[in-house]
């Protein structure tokens, strides 16, 4: 589809490749846990489409 509209297939490649391996929403949250981040949480926008995740550096 990149390439039928951009013509540039490869950009279009990596980023489903990326979001592929980005975690799920609690995976990242227990990552950023992990990290030493303090009071994460993440909130559902756009219907679920976008997450926002916070946490504190304590």
């Amino acid at each position: 589809m990149g390439k039928l509209i951009a013509n540039d297939a490869e950009s279009y490649r990596y980023l489903a490749e990326s979001i592929r391996m980005h975690p799920d929403q609690e995976t990242l949250k227990d990552m950023m846990e992990e990290a030493g981040l303090v009071n994460c949480r993440y909130e559902n926008m756009t219907g679920g489409v976008v997450a926002l995740h916070t946490g504190i550096k304590p």
